[in-house]
């Protein structure tokens, strides 16, 4: 079967999409950036380099549909990009932002129209969609993008790559690949952000990243994006007398990044205004967040202005004008966000941890304490490793101050900077690096090793008998170890499991970062392990044979890390009488 023609990778962010392709046909094939055409102002179509990841859904009142036409829809009813990004700014109840975040969030009904958050009630005039949905039409964008430049090499006949978190769970996972299929994307592999920025740094500096890194170097990837902050270590090892790149360690999932940013710029600016006597609405609030993200990307450039501007629309009929304004000082500005967000901190310190309220409000579970230097300390000890290099990625590390900061940090902790590895441009290196794994997985360059991120466990119920108050104790098995690389399969060990089948069930799922000698088949107490539970998997087994509902049946299992880079458990009975696939994200909690 003959290779398709392009390669694609696809930086599926939080804040920005992009896009980056190899044309395998080319006489030296190379890996090029992709600008992405799209609704820039009313009526106004142009390509630019990224997309910015907003959802547009406003009333026909609002933006007319001929606003927001694209030259393969004709006048639409929705607007991605730019233009969704600014006019969005105006109508906070309209727009969707950080679906990303909301896709990993296992608080809410991710399946579910809950986007925008608060946003207009759909049952009077406002569409809203879910997570997936919201990932699905960015792809979808990017998709006919493609085709309408390209239309005899459809994106959907190539390979494609769509970089996700490193620290995305395996339902996450999934549900990315679900948005991809959406969007007609059927033939998608997914690959971890920093990896990506790892391979991008690698086809950048050629031959030349031999003379850069040597075997026992530690690369710290450090990964602090729109809406999460994601470290990975890179381990460079002699291989009788080659060198090889195994990525050995991984970071929690961490819900901070840019966004927090943006909201405490918001904070500020609002607690101006109301020294001036001036009082915001909800509306007011919301837009004021998408203002200061404007803000903030110009006060943290290297030639930052000495203040920036924060205005948003009055409301009532005494504003003058109509408009509020804050001038937000670059000094002050600098002040909250590096000291705030990475603040000098000792390689003992962690993260502060607040007990939970009783009730709280539904939605986006931010990080407690918003240092990424402590959640950095607390990574790098639980893997006791001391990075030698580090490699920036993420539109936070664009700032230069930010980079300093944590440089500093990490001579301060180890005696000595890393070294920086530097070539990379932040806004387009995982796409470029995604496009570029999708040439190493043709044999050509180099491959980290990695598998899974971390180590997965399914709860098994004990068999005792019942105790009045006390439910079974429930014990986790590892199904797939630390490291199982894609297309691998393991087989677990003869225990004797039983599955119900014919019932409604739950599955109970766990997972660990830092647990990288469990092997398949190792047992472990959830509690004593601390491992994380993700979302449970409710499923009714079909009866097969000549069994009834409630039947527990002997089973075997098999875990496979699919291609794609998901995670599949088998449960097949001994017998031969039947084969059955639990999946994750049947049904969110």
């Amino acid at each position: 079967m003959t290779a398709p023609r392009w390669v694609v990778g696809i930086d599926l962010g939080t804040t920005n999409c992009a896009v980056a392709a190899v044309d395998t046909a080319a006489d030296e094939p190379r890996v090029e950036h992709v600008a992405v055409p799209q609704v820039v102002g009313p009526g106004e179509v142009a390509a630019r380099a990224t997309m910015p990841s907003f959802l547009l859904l406003p009333a026909a009142h609002e933006v007319p549909a001929d606003a927001m036409a694209l030259p393969w829809t004709g006048p639409a009813g929705f607007a991605v990009g730019a233009f969704a990004q600014s006019r969005g700014a105006e109508l906070p109840h309209r727009l969707v932002s950080s679906a990303k975040s909301w896709l990993s969030s296992s608080h809410v009904d991710r399946s579910a129209a809950i986007l925008p958050w608060r946003g207009a009630d759909r049952e009077v005039d406002g569409e809203r969609v879910s997570p997936v949905d919201a990932s699905a039409r960015y792809l979808a964008h990017l998709r006919a993008a493609w085709d309408h430049a390209r239309p005899d090499a459809p994106l959907a006949d190539q390979d494609v790559l769509i970089t996700v978190p490193a620290s995305f769970d395996a339902v996450a996972r999934e549900l990315t690949v679900a948005a991809a299929r959406q969007a007609g994307l059927e033939r998608v592999t997914l690959l971890e952000e920093p990896q990506a920025a790892f391979y991008a740094w690698l086809g950048a500096a050629g031959d030349g990243w031999r003379q850069r890194l040597v075997p026992g170097d530690v690369v710290l990837v450090c990964d602090v994006g729109g809406g999460t902050t994601d470290f990975s270590l890179i381990e460079v090892k002699d291989e009788r007398g080659n060198l090889a790149m195994e990525r050995v360690a991984v970071g929690d999932h961490i819900l901070l990044g840019g966004d927090n940013m943006d909201l405490a710029l918001a904070a500020i600016a609002e607690r101006t205004l109301t020294e001036q006597g001036k009082q915001l609405d909800v509306l007011q609030r919301r837009a004021l967040v998408h203002a200061c993200r404007r803000a903030k990307e110009t006060l943290l450039a290297d030639d930052a202005p000495a203040s920036a501007p924060v205005s948003l629309l009055g409301r009532g009929s005494r504003l003058i004008g109509g408009t509020l304004r804050v001038d937000l000082a670059r000094d002050d500005a600098r002040a909250l966000l590096v000291d705030g967000f990475f603040p000098a901190c000792a390689a003992e310190d962690r993260p502060a941890r607040r007990r939970a309220a009783g009730l709280r409000e539904l939605g986006l579970h931010y990080a407690a304490d918003a240092a990424v230097t402590r959640r950095l300390a607390e990574f790098l000890d639980r893997h006791d490793s001391a990075p030698t290099a580090v490699l920036w990625n993420g539109g936070v590390m664009k700032a230069a101050a930010i980079r300093t900061r944590v440089l500093a940090v990490l001579a301060d902790w180890y005696g000595r900077a890393p070294r920086e590895l530097e070539g990379t441009d932040l806004d387009r290196a995982v796409a470029l690096g995604a496009a570029y794994y999708g040439q190493v997985r043709r044999g050509k360059g180099i491959r980290i090793r990695g598998g899974t991120a971390r180590a997965y466990y399914i709860g098994i119920e004990s068999s005792m008998p019942a105790i009045p108050g006390f439910p079974p104790p429930v014990k986790a098995l590892c199904v797939a170890p630390f490291g199982m690389e894609e297309g691998a399969s393991a087989e677990l060990p003869d225990d004797e499991l039983g599955l119900v089948v014919g019932e409604p069930s739950t599955f109970r799922f766990f997972a660990s970062s830092s647990r990288k000698d469990d092997a398949a088949g190792t047992l472990v107490e959830p509690e004593a392990a601390e491992l994380v539970e993700l979302d449970p998997v409710e499923h009714e087994v079909p009866v097969a044979g000549d069994r009834a509902a409630g039947d527990v049946v002997p089973v075997a299992l098999t875990a496979h890390v699919t291609e794609v880079g998901t995670l599949e458990l088998w449960c097949r009975a001994r017998d031969g009488s039947g084969r059955w696939k639990l999946e994750y994200s049947v049904r969110e909690r």
